[in-house]
């Protein structure tokens, strides 16, 4: 079951702090921050989902994330790539290099990595 916005926005947090109580959630956030209960409601949703879970300490609760955020992007992309570009890397890549205006330089890190990852797969 995907993570709606919100829920991926409290998990960008969450990632980032590694492990959370509430008011260090809250403290992630900007003005205007979410109630504390909006947060327990995201938790709780999230927690059902599979992608978080806590450790309870007395009445407070430290939050982590089940779910490592490598993981979930990979799976967003492929989603993306079976979605929109019928499951073609090639056709994805295609639009990726050509719409997103990258710099000479980054197109050159980016067939730079791509070599690796070939040398990686032949050997």
């Amino acid at each position: 079951m995907p993570l709606s916005q919100t829920e991926e926005d409290l998990m960008q947090h969450l990632w980032k702090l590694k492990k959370a109580f509430m008011k260090d959630l809250l403290d992630e956030y900007s003005e205007p921050k979410p109630a504390p209960t909006t947060i327990a409601t995201l938790l709780k949703r999230m927690q059902e989902k599979g992608f978080v879970d806590y450790k309870q300490y007395g009445r407070s609760r430290e939050y982590y994330a089940l779910v490592k955020k490598s993981d979930y992007f990979s799976k967003h992309v492929n989603g993306l790539i079976k979605k929109f570009f019928n499951n073609s890397a090639s056709q994805f890549a295609s639009f990726f290099t050509s719409e997103t205006n990258l710099s000479e330089k980054e197109l050159e890190e980016l067939k730079s990595l791509i070599d690796q990852e070939i040398k990686k797969k032949k050997s």
